[in-house]
């Protein structure tokens, strides 16, 4: 069953989950683990393919606006705890950087399903940095946790809404990532099973 949309009383005590920009070094960092890594929606100084230790990618977000519905929703990914994560990181202008914030939070925090963190990222160069990144927040009520891979692909070929479908959506992530040369074996059997639909 799948869980309902959070009602508004709800999301407004999840203010604390929005996090203002760290500055560090005068730059401003953005990790992108899916949609971002293909469809940031804001302008960068820079990018990096790099990885995040602690956190991995995951379906594990009921979309009930951007991919789904309330009646039928779609899953989107997440940073989950555990594991390790390997994305793409952009640097952000100075004068980029409060409009960038203010995009992704309304982007990405419609329901303060995640929590907005600055963990270390290390770059492919070598370098380390902090960068803003959002991690699914367990006790939110669109949190899906793991499921089995039936229902994964029942609710993928299902979610339609405002952002398109999830299929679509999944698909993207997948193969961006391949073009990049990225993999996540977690992941693996999900195109396969979608492609040959």
């Amino acid at each position: 069953m799948s869980k309902p949309e959070p009602v508004a009383d709800s999301a407004r005590k999840r203010r604390s989950s929005i996090a203002a920009p760290l500055l560090h070094d005068s730059e401003f960092w953005v990790f992108g683990y899916a949609s971002l890594m293909w469809k940031p929606g804001f302008e960068f100084e820079e990018r990096r393919r790099g990885i995040l230790r602690g956190f991995h990618r995951s379906l594990c977000v009921y979309s009930n606006r951007h991919r789904g519905t309330a009646e039928k929703p779609g899953l989107v990914m997440g940073l989950d705890r555990g594991g390790s994560c390997r994305g793409m990181a952009f640097r952000i202008a100075p004068e980029k950087i409060e409009a960038t914030h203010a995009y992704l939070t309304e982007r990405e925090q419609i329901n303060r399903v995640y929590f907005e963190v600055y963990p270390k990222v290390r770059l492919e160069d070598g370098r380390v940095i902090r960068a803003l990144a959002y991690v699914v927040d367990r006790s939110h009520v669109q949190y899906a946790g793991r499921l089995a891979h039936v229902e994964i692909l029942r609710l993928i070929e299902q979610g339609h809404g405002q952002s398109g479908a999830c299929r679509d959506y999944v698909l993207n992530t997948l193969r961006s990532m391949a073009e990049i040369g990225m993999t996540d074996h977690a992941l693996d059997w999900l195109e396969r099973e979608l492609s040959a639909r």
